[in-house]
């Protein structure tokens, strides 16, 4: 008999704050409960209910900002709580409007000089990870950390390992880093534990844009390995040698 897959957590409603409240579908990320929160904090878009200035997502919880003066913190749960009991989202079809990235990406080679290290992490050959991270096509589960910086996932099990105990002092605008079954894809020059094992040429947060995060969450992403010569070519290229399709 096949083993039964154990049901997902009842969502939970938290106060946040004087003015926010979030619902969480999760103690842990996992594909349903990221799910979850990306199609209810879509459907609470739709709802456009007076008072509330803003929903967003984390990897699984949606949040809600709302104007005191036109919702109390009783109405809104009990809305939240209406709007919950409507369907079972974590078996929600994705938003809408989403869009399929095709990103190149140098894997490896000084460029991205921690491809080895995680490469072995993951019980891999060098030329396994590369077929491997770029047979992947992961979903953008949430936005965070810097403008317009993607969290995508999840990989394949064997890509479940740890982040670095240290900080790498510098990881460059444009990085793809691997730990945790997810990919990071970075907006900004930072520093990180994530393992540095490629190198795009895309910008991802264009703030003079009528959209200025390239990527959204629901979005999926697909890096193809090119070359450095080729990747120095793209710098020249407003989107990094990004290009979309519609999923919708």
């Amino acid at each position: 008999m096949a083993e039964e897959r154990a049901a997902p957590p009842a969502p939970v409603i938290r106060t946040v704050g004087v003015d926010g409240m979030l619902v969480s579908f999760g103690s842990r990320l996992s594909e349903p409960a990221n799910r979850a929160a990306l199609a209810f904090r879509a459907a609470l878009a739709a709802e456009s209910w007076d008072g509330v200035e803003e929903v967003s997502t984390s990897l699984v919880s949606a949040y809600v900002r709302f104007d005191l003066r036109h919702l109390d913190h009783a109405g809104l749960r009990a809305r939240l709580e209406s709007l919950l009991a409507q369907r079972d989202w974590y078996a929600a079809a994705l938003p809408g409007q989403r869009r399929l990235w095709r990103i190149p990406a140098v894997f490896g080679t000084e460029l991205a000089p921690q491809l080895p290290q995680a490469a072995a992490a993951a019980g891999m050959t060098e030329a396994e990870a590369v077929a491997s991270l770029s047979a992947a096509r992961v979903r953008v589960q949430t936005i965070g950390f810097a403008p317009g910086q993607p969290y995508l996932g999840e990989l394949p099990e064997a890509w479940d390992i740890p982040r670095q105990s240290q900080l790498t002092t510098r990881i460059p605008e444009g990085a793809l880093a691997v730990a945790i079954r997810q990919l990071v894809l970075f907006s900004v020059a930072t520093p990180t534990g994530w393992m540095h094992a490629g190198q795009t040429a895309v910008r991802l947060f264009r703030p003079d844009a009528e959209e200025p995060f390239l990527l959204r969450p629901g979005d999926e992403v697909q890096f193809n390995a090119i070359t450095p010569e080729e990747l120095q070519g793209l710098r020249r290229d407003p989107l990094g040698g990004a290009r979309a399709e519609d999923l919708s």
